[in-house]
């Protein structure tokens, strides 16, 4: 649900430079240009857990997941949180077309690319309708694999190559940045992942200076200071509220759960206790 995507073909293009600049940084970034760290399917299930506990409140991926939240991303749906004004739903949808041209959901792709281009939270044309179609496309495998496909484009594997350029070798340090950039976004912006890393490496120095733990550490103070007071206004409401993402994975840090290997007990919101399988 990440909050600068808009135009849904600049992401790829912010995210190569975002790495050129943490690159071109100095000698600790240049030497930080490994590859991304390797998850194995149970630990990318585990962060994809982590992921559905904290957009949907539950471990179980929900790609049935529709509803209007009121908090100026217009609809809200699916397993990450895929919104119609960020245009993350849009690609989703679209692929799906591809995938399955007759589809109950591709006569909203015209409302979608209207909210896309002008970041529109309106859910007029998205309503009753839009959101039975997508509750039923859910039960579609294709339908299910255009949610991960873009998942993956848009979100987990800019973040791993992200945490590869920034000299993070763990697996938790993955799914830390795949988290935020499901919230926050992979653009340049003040309150995109780039410019996080950028404002902890100014703190704490690169993670191959100040060790990967302590890093971590530092890059999740700057997030939670960027949730309470963001630069864009439209997440001052809603962002504060998600502070209990960065606790859950300050104590798995703080737990030594850099391998991301379960079982993995959390409690962002301090009222439940999720068990990650």
């Amino acid at each position: 649900m990440a909050p600068t995507t808009q135009d849904v073909a600049r992401p790829r293009i912010l995210l190569l430079l975002s790495i050129v600049l943490l690159l071109a940084a100095g000698p600790a970034a240049a030497s930080a240009h490994a590859q991304a760290p390797a998850l194995t399917p149970v630990q990318r299930h585990v962060a994809d857990q982590l992921v559905s506990v904290f957009e949907n409140d539950t471990t179980r991926i929900r790609y049935d997941y529709v509803v209007d939240l009121h908090d100026g991303c217009g609809i809200t749906a699916g397993r990450a949180g895929f919104c119609s004004a960020t245009g993350d739903m849009l690609l989703v949808v679209r692929d799906y077309a591809a995938r399955r041209p007759h589809n109950a959901l591709r006569r909203y792709l015209p409302v979608l690319r209207a909210r896309a281009a002008t970041g529109s939270a309106s859910a007029r044309g998205l309503r009753r309708a839009f959101r039975t179609a997508w509750r039923h496309a859910a039960s579609d495998a294709r339908f299910r694999a255009a949610q991960d496909h873009v998942v993956d484009e848009e979100y987990f594997d800019p973040a791993a190559q992200l945490a590869g350029a920034a000299g993070l070798a763990s697996p938790l340090a993955v799914a830390i940045f795949y988290d935020t950039a499901i919230e926050h976004g992979i653009s340049t912006d003040p309150d995109g992942l780039p410019a996080l890393i950028a404002r902890t490496d100014a703190r704490a120095g690169a993670p191959a200076v100040a060790g990967e733990g302590r890093w971590l550490a530092a890059f999740l103070d700057v997030r939670r200071a960027d949730l309470l007071h963001p630069h864009n206004r439209a997440r001052r409401i809603d962002w504060p509220e998600s502070v209990g993402r960065v606790s859950a994975l300050r104590h798995l840090l703080a737990d030594g759960h850099l391998d991301l290997l379960p079982p993995l007990a959390i409690d962002p919101w301090g009222d439940h206790t999720f068990t990650l399988r």
